[in-house]
């Protein structure tokens, strides 16, 4: 037995440090690299310059369609006002004519009433049946300089109602269209043209004019025109700078959001990995620990193996021959020489006192026997504990977890005992927990191991470590981990589920960093307090009743 005990933990030593938390860690390390390999990686594709073209052309097209939709209808509400105001000038300017003592109402009312009501009615249609079409903004401006020279005649032609032109072509610029310009040019320009010639008083206000007059006023509206012109150009230019600004950005967002589809894809990818490689990490750890509590039973047994030699060893089998020797050198007078022989007379008590020399070891060789079947035992459900839970990952069970504390404290419970440390239970009734197994035990296994490497320092011998189960206030399931031992300085309390951080010599950092990983998964969390150096620590697992 003590052999084997020899053979066996250096095996187990084997198997912890070079095959299970190595290989895990080195596969999380690529994947972490990868993903930042990834982020290094992001640039942007240059969009071409041809579909950049179209963009931008399709974006002019529909900024200027959305400009012209709503000029049109800055112009429909205006005409309506225009036309109720040239109604309400005819009526304050002259309501009626009189001939003598008879009266009639003025022609003028019934111009602005009918004659504008016809140069309002059809741009108004339009702007609402076909806003944004060329034909309805050219019928707009031309209706505009119609008003126009309708007010004009309104007011006897006064000079000031003239400025009404220059207003409305103001207005028309606002179309941003050089040729609806053009329209309202020509059309108040045939207008001064032909009224200046058969009608001066109409739009000069006077009952004779210079025929050329009109030209005086077509050339301030040209004046205008030149303006409007350059602004009209530089808005123009303006929306196609707009225009192509946001193909740009466009075409950058539509290389920007497929470059974020495939990196969440690669990044989602990776997280399964990583799920993957923490599930593994937390099995190792699992694994460590029922490999290095069965290397303590066997140490125990070992030394139960050889204090049972060395028993057997001690037994006097010399004198028990030779008293079996003499008994049959005499078998043929073996009264006489029990009873005459002096070796005879000695032999009974002899055989007496070795009777009792032997019984004396051998209750000591049964209780090593009963001891070293009890680790024996020990090692059998140790194993099976690991088979167990190893079979139980990733499904999801109804479990007692009064049985899952007791599960995890039994697999380090060698541990525990050999380094004297008290654990004691403070379970509240709770529901049963609906969850993977595996996931929890993982948790549970490496809380409880770290608790006992916090112990290890204490100096006084009072070692402490108390398992808290109760519900929280909203209605999950907490399991608290708490210790007497060294404590956790703050600054490592923000670090201590990070990836890789650890504070032991042989530690690898994925205990604490898998745990986590596994309760989030659960749906859960798991935090740390510590009051600070010297004042123990507890960790907590909160988990939803059911995942």
């Amino acid at each position: 037995m003590s052999a084997i005990a020899a053979n066996t933990l250096p095996a187990v030593k084997e198997i912890q440090h070079a095959a299970l938390l190595p290989r895990a860690a080195d596969e999380k390390s690529q994947l972490l690299t990868a993903m930042s390999q990834c982020d290094a990686d992001v640039h942007l594709t240059p969009v071409p310059k041809s579909a950049l073209q179209k963009r931008e052309a399709v974006l002019f097209r529909a900024a200027e369609h959305d400009l012209h939709s709503h000029t049109d209808q800055l112009f429909a509400r205006l005409m309506i006002v225009q036309w109720l105001a040239g109604i309400a000038a005819a009526l304050w300017i002259s309501p009626r004519t009189w001939i003598g003592d008879s009266s009639q109402v003025h022609i003028h009312i019934w111009a602005a009433l009918l004659l504008g009501g016809v140069i309002t009615g059809f741009p108004v249609w339009l702007a609402w049946k076909l806003p944004g079409q060329a034909l309805t903004r050219h019928v707009i401006a031309a209706a505009q300089m119609l008003t126009s020279a309708l007010l004009i005649h309104l007011t006897g032609g006064r000079i000031e109602t003239h400025f009404h032109v220059f207003g409305s072509l103001a207005f028309i610029a606002f179309y941003r269209d050089w040729r609806v310009l053009t329209t309202a040019t020509v059309v108040v320009a045939g207008d001064h043209l032909m009224r200046g010639l058969f009608w001066p008083q109409s739009v000069f206000g006077v009952l004779t004019a210079s025929s050329w007059r009109w030209v005086e006023h077509a050339a301030w509206v040209l004046f205008e025109d030149a303006i409007l012109f350059v602004a009209i150009r530089r808005m123009r230019q303006e929306m196609h700078e707009i225009a192509l600004r946001r193909a740009t950005l466009e075409g950058s967002n539509v290389e920007i959001e497929r470059q974020v589809v495939e990196r969440t894809a690669e990044l989602n990818k990776t997280q399964v990995e990583l799920l993957e490689t923490s599930r593994l990490a937390g099995m190792a750890e699992v694994a460590t620990s029922v490999l290095h509590n069965v290397g303590n039973v066997l140490n125990s047994v070992g030394v139960s193996a050889e204090l049972a030699a060395g028993k057997v060893r001690e037994f006097r089998i010399g004198g028990l021959k030779n008293a079996a020797e003499l008994l049959q050198q005499h078998q043929s007078d073996l009264p006489s020489f029990l009873t005459t022989d002096p070796r005879g007379k000695m032999l009974p008590d002899y055989l007496l006192k070795l009777a009792v020399h032997l019984a004396e070891p051998q209750q000591a060789i049964l209780k090593e026997m009963e001891m070293l079947q009890k680790n024996i035992d020990h090692i059998k459900e140790i194993v099976a504990m690991q088979q167990r839970y190893a079979r139980g990952t990733g499904v999801v069970e109804v479990l007692s977890v009064a049985d899952l504390i007791e599960d995890s404290i039994r697999i380090n419970a060698a541990s525990f005992s050999r380094h004297e440390v008290q654990v004691y239970r403070e379970i509240a009734p709770v529901p049963p927990l609906k969850t993977d197994r595996h996931k929890v035990m993982q948790i549970l296994v490496n809380l409880l191991s770290n608790a006992k490497h916090a112990l290890d320092h204490k100096s006084d011998g009072d070692r402490r470590m108390t398992v808290k189960v109760s519900l929280n206030k909203d209605g999950m399931l907490e399991i608290a981990v708490v210790d007497n031992g060294i404590g956790i300085p703050p600054e490592n309390l923000q670090r201590i589920f990070s990836h890789g951080f650890t504070t032991k010599k042989m530690g690898h950092g994925f205990g604490l960093h898998s745990g986590a990983l596994a309760a989030t998964e659960m749906g859960g969390t798991l935090s740390a307090h510590s009051d600070g150096v010297g004042q123990g620590a507890a960790f907590t697992l909160t988990l939803p009743l059911a995942h």
